[in-house]
């Protein structure tokens, strides 16, 4: 398979910084790294937490960075002011389908509900066919392992189908995420499947 071309990635993170510097420290270097290589960011449009550290780190390494928010969020003055574009969507069920519409794959920093929410998401409509788009979890020292056991333990358990488990990547720094996510072969869904 050649490598994927991104035009765009989306990131799904946290409104907070985190416990950890580490977070913050990769949120800006995932926005340098983005830029770098020529990719569009596609994120929540806050000025807030890791999503306002990985915009502005695009954007002061030359990048694009659009951001979509709910209007609520925007209300509230949370969206950034600096971006290249910023979309306002009624709520948040718009916001996920416009940063799908506008990019080629997720990336996905700590974060929390909302965060988690976005990930599974996005990969129930790869895994049902809705689109054919990469996803990947940036392990920042360990926060998403627990996650790709509990992944693992889903697919051992028959929930996940073993040729669908490697619709989430996982890598501990933007670059080594960014080229499995340009490498990574998606099963397609021709018919259901009843049996794991």
């Amino acid at each position: 398979m050649t490598a994927r071309r991104f035009r765009r990635l989306a990131v799904f993170c946290g409104s907070s910084h985190g416990a950890r510097p580490a977070y913050t420290a990769t949120a800006h270097r995932l926005g340098r790294c983005l830029a770098e290589r020529g990719v569009g960011l596609v994120y929540g449009g806050g000025s807030v937490g890791l999503m306002g550290e990985v915009a502005t780190a695009a954007l002061a390494a030359g990048g694009e960075a659009i951001g979509v928010i709910p209007e609520k969020l925007q209300q509230l003055e949370l969206g950034k002011a600096d971006l290249t574009e910023l979309h306002v969507v009624p709520d948040m069920h718009a916001r996920k389908k416009r940063m799908a519409d506008l990019s080629d794959g997720f990336v996905v920093l700590p974060g929390g509900y909302g965060t988690l929410e976005e990930l599974f998401e996005a990969v129930t409509w790869t895994q049902l066919g809705y689109h054919s788009k990469p996803v990947g979890l940036l392990d920042v020292e360990g926060y998403y392992r627990p996650l790709a056991r509990f992944l693992d333990q889903v697919t051992a358990e028959g929930f996940v189908r073993p040729m669908h488990r490697p619709l989430v990547q996982l890598a501990d720094t933007p670059e080594a995420l960014l080229d499995r996510l340009a490498r990574v072969e998606l099963p397609t869904l021709d018919k259901w499947i009843d049996d794991v």
